[in-house]
């Protein structure tokens, strides 16, 4: 059981190649549910972002029509890179090309929140342009470059307004 006041939140973007019914991206959807009911099944999973619909792939949320979001919240950074690189998800990972074009700046940012919140689009976004800006930091990182959580409880920043 987590003891920790903090959960990690990860929102990552990709760029579609087509419009989610276009023959290209068959796959991709044929795979959500299975994909989003692992990750729901997974060890230090909390919450994602979802409409009735039971995904987010009809959020719009960019300007670029083609951007789809993921957003979820997770226990620890563990958990969350376990779903990632060590589960299922990982074939979809490999076949990304497939649907997806290459992002030429960052597509995935993490922080940390108190446990018992959830984080909304706007803050997303707004942390995935602070990455952007100015590289990993407590406010906004990645895995390559992670930070721990804080020592201290969060103090709403400008970043979350």
């Amino acid at each position: 059981m987590n003891r920790s006041p903090f959960h990690l939140v990860q929102l990552n973007i990709a760029r579609m190649r087509a419009p989610l019914d276009d023959p290209i991206m068959a796959e991709f959807v044929a795979g959500l549910e299975r994909v989003n009911a692992l990750a729901e099944r997974s060890p230090g999973f909390v919450w994602r972002l979802q409409t009735d619909e039971g995904d987010a792939t009809a959020l719009r949320v960019f300007d670029d029509e083609m951007i789809i979001v993921n957003m979820s919240v997770w226990e620890s950074i563990e958990a969350l890179r376990e779903f990632v690189y060590r589960s299922d998800h990982v074939k979809v990972l490999r076949q990304q090309a497939k649907w997806f074009e290459p992002m030429q700046e960052a597509s995935l940012v993490m922080w940390w929140i108190n446990a018992g919140d959830l984080p909304t689009v706007e803050e997303a976004k707004a942390r995935l342009e602070h990455l952007r800006e100015h590289g990993p930091t407590e406010q906004a990182f990645s895995f390559r470059k992670p930070f721990d959580p804080p020592r201290e409880p969060p103090v709403e920043s400008a970043l979350a307004q």
